[in-house]
Formats: C-alpha cells, structure tokens, sequence
C-alpha cells in the first residue's frame, strides 16, 4: 500500500540521491507485495469478526424463544411477564447510544470485551434464576451490554474502505443469521432435556466466554495495520484503542498534555464530550435517516410480531408450519446480505438508491400479503420480505456511517440501536390497537409507515447522494 511505501522511504531520506536508485529496488517489491499481505491480514481479522457475530446471535437465539415460557413458570402473571419482557427494550434505549460512544473512546477491544463479559454473566444469572427477581436481575446487564453486534460493525466500519463497506456488513450480517437460524434448534432440543431451559443458559454462557476468549485472542495487530493503508497512524487509531486528547489532534500537531503534566479526561468526560459534539450532526443532519429508520423498523416489527397469529388466523396454518416459514425466511435474510454485493455493483455503489428501492418493495409487499387469501402469495411475501429487510437494515446502517463519519461511527451505530428500541416498544402498541380492527391490520399499517419513509427519502435525496456524503463528513 502506498502509506507503507512511504515510510519505507521516509526512512532512506538522508541517503544520497547517487544511492537511493538501488536501495529502491527492494523497497518497490516489497510495496508491490503489501497488498497482498495486506489484504490477508484484513481477511483473516474480518473472518474473526464474523465468528464473533455467528457465536454472539447463536448464543441468545437459543435462549430468546425460551424466556416467556420460562418467567410464566416461575408463577409470573401475564402482566408481570409483559413488563419483564419489555424492561430489556427499554434498557436498549438508554445504552445503545452511551455504550456506542464509550467505544469511540476507550476503544473496540476493551468494549466488546467488556460487553461480551457481563452479557455472560446475565445469562450465568439466569442460568441460576429460580425466582422471578433473580429473572429481572438476570436481564439487567444483559440489557445495557449486550452490544457486540454493533461495536463489532463500528469496527468493521473503521478497518474497510467506505466503498466495501455495505459489502462487509451484509457478509457480517449474514454470518450473525446463520448462529440465529441454528440456534432455536438447538434450544428447542435442549429445553426438552430434564432442567433443559437452566442448560440451555449455561451452554449460552459458555458461548459468550469462548466469544471473549476469541475477542482477546484476535490478530489486533492486523487491525492495526489495515487501519494504517487506510490512512490513519500507526499505533494512533482511536477506533481500536481508545483515544486521549492527545490521540484526537492532528497528526502533524505535538501533544501537549505530556509536556505540560496536564492529565488525561476520565472516560465519562469524553463520552459525554462526544455526544455534544454529535448532537448537532444526530439532531440537525442525520435525523431523516434515524426517522426512515424508526419507520422501517416498526414496519418489519408490525409484520413479524403477528406472523404466527395472521397465519393462523386467516389460513389456518399451524404454529409449527409457521415456525418452519420463518426459519426459511431467516435463511433467506442471511442469504441476501451475501447478495449484496452483486446488487451494489447493479446499482454502481450507490446505497441511498438501494434503500430506497428496497423500502418500495417492502411496501408493496406489506400491501400485498394484507390483501391476499391465500397461503402461497403470503409465502411468497415472507420469502420476498426477508431479502428486502435485510438489504434495508444493511443499507440504512452504511447511510448513518457515511453521514456521520469515521471518528464517530460506535456513537452513530448506538444512536441508530437506541432508535430500533423505540420501534420494540411502540409496534406492540401499534400492531395491539391494528389487530382489534383486522388481522390485516399490522401489515396495512406497516405499508402506511414505509410510504411515509420512503416520502422522506425522496424528499432528502440531494443531500445523501453520492456527494452529499462528502458534505457531512467534512462538517
């Protein structure tokens, strides 16, 4: 790569100019072997990462589907268990943002590690949870740390290009589907074992320990090095490990606080520094793409949380015919984000054009599985949904990155998972009010509320083209 060639000869420049033509022989071929060695070492660190997703959405997808049945044997009421379920939306809300900027500053190893640790030790709680409190008290670290998929995509966002971006996290995305496609088989099997639901937890807590394990044991110097061909100094990337007031001056610009023994801000200071700093971008710049994605996700959410009720309801299709459907669905999701590059390509790289066109289609298929009275056009639109929401979550997470810039992008990624808790506490009120009218209901409101993003993406188009996203970062 051409930062490395130039350190190579930055490193000759008191040489003589009679000597320098042959010491460039060698320094040439080994800049012409870095992108090679270089592309390797990307790989093998992005493939951890996806490991990472893979293990990480394994884990809790054998134990998510289990969690109703099991707080209801604990004696809870139908109430009860309708607040616990929701305690862990609404601790989502308020730490998605916090956490994704604690990860701009101390860095993504030391979060996720973090993160990934007393998430395991939630699931260790509920492993030993045989009562309700020692339930809720099990979803309370889960629910503010339970963010390894997005500091892990914040990462992916620091280490490619912008270009392979949409790229990557579709493959990242794809991998995380895979571990939620097999792991409700395997809870399924698990929990008809004698005390299966308390193995079930235990095997999940084992997952996330192996995950942290492989976090610690990650080529991180590998990172290091992809992060340098992207431009950013060796050693210096706040991304990775964390950043001072030192690590945030220009390159050129000498650090003052080592000369003059001024001490470094307490990770809190900086968090809460950063999120001034993004208030005015997030509010003032950014907030059509939150609101697109504030309303494509209740969408989804309208479609999915009455799936298995509209199927039986309006064709009488059994749950476990239903439960067959959504994992071919989930297989397909996973399937699309392997898709994406091919679309990118079709679409030369252009992602605000692809959200919009996949909102369309979410849309039109929303509409259409409403109004349809049989069970092979609702098939048709729960195989057609799956890839058009997967694409959108992808494109709509590239949007918020290109919009908000490198430096920023665990803040931005957390803001963006803030506002997806919203949607999980408002589409249970919203999909409850549609059903008492029709069981059409939530898949016509779903339709009504991608119209109305896809209004505000047609409206807002200038500006997140192809050069509006040089504009926002360089604001």
């Amino acid at each position: 790569m051409e930062p490395g060639g130039r350190r190579g000869l930055d490193s000759a420049g008191g040489l003589a100019s009679a000597t320098r033509k042959p010491r460039q022989e060698p320094g040439a071929g080994a800049e012409a072997r870095a992108p090679g060695a270089g592309a390797v070492r990307a790989r093998r660190f992005l493939l951890c990462l996806y490991l990472v997703g893979f293990l990480d959405l394994f884990g809790v997808s054998m134990v998510v589907p289990l969690l109703s049945l099991h707080v209801k044997s604990l004696g809870a009421s139908p109430t009860v268990a309708g607040i616990v379920g929701s305690s862990y939306g609404i601790l989502q809300l308020f730490s998605s943002t916090l956490v994704g900027c604690w990860s701009d500053v101390v860095g993504r190893r030391s979060s996720l590690l973090v993160c990934i640790l007393f998430s395991a030790l939630g699931y260790l709680i509920l492993g030993a949870s045989t009562n309700v409190f020692l339930f809720v008290l099990a979803r309370v670290p889960v629910g503010i740390f339970k963010h390894t998929l997005s500091i892990s995509r914040a990462l992916l966002s620091d280490l490619v290009a912008e270009k392979e971006r949409p790229l990557v996290i579709g493959q990242f995305n794809a991998a995380s589907g895979v571990g939620f496609i097999l792991g409700p088989m395997v809870g399924g099997y698990l929990t008809e074992l004698d005390g299966g639901f308390y193995l079930t937890a235990f095997i999940c807590f084992s997952v996330f320990i192996l995950n942290a394990g492989l976090v610690w044991l990650f080529p991180w110097r590998d990172a290091e090095l992809t992060s340098t061909e992207k431009g950013l100094p060796v050693g210096k990337n706040p991304a990775l490990w964390g950043k001072t007031d030192c690590e945030v001056q220009e390159a050129a610009a000498p650090c003052q606080s080592r000369t003059s023994g001024k001490p470094a801000r307490p990770p809190w200071v900086e968090v809460a520094s950063t999120l001034r700093d993004m208030k005015s971008l997030i509010f003032s710049e950014m907030w059509d793409i939150f609101m697109v994605r504030l309303l494509m996700a209740v969408a989804a959410m309208l479609y999915y949380s009455n799936f298995v009720v509209g199927l039986q309801e309006r064709f009488g299709v059994r749950p476990r015919a239903a439960g067959y459907l959504i994992s071919y669905s989930s297989a397909l999701g996973a399937l699309a984000g392997l898709a994406l590059g091919p679309i990118l390509r079709l679409y030369r790289h252009d992602g605000h054009a692809v959200l919009l066109h996949s909102s369309a289609l979410t849309s039109v298929l929303l509409l259409l599985h409403a109004a349809t009275h049989t069970v092979a056009v609702a098939v048709l639109c729960a195989s057609l949904l799956a890839v058009s929401t997967a694409v959108g979550r992808t494109c709509i997470t590239d949007l918020q990155l290109a919009a908000g810039g490198a430096q920023a992008s665990g803040t931005v990624i957390g803001v963006g998972q803030s506002v997806t808790a919203v949607g999980r506490i408002v589409a249970p009120l919203l999909s409850g009010v549609a059903q008492e009218v029709s069981p059409c209901g939530p898949p016509s409101l779903g339709a009504v509320l991608a119209l109305v993003a896809i209004f505000i993406m047609s409206v807002n188009r200038p500006r997140y083209g192809l050069g509006g996203r040089d504009k926002l970062k360089s604001e």
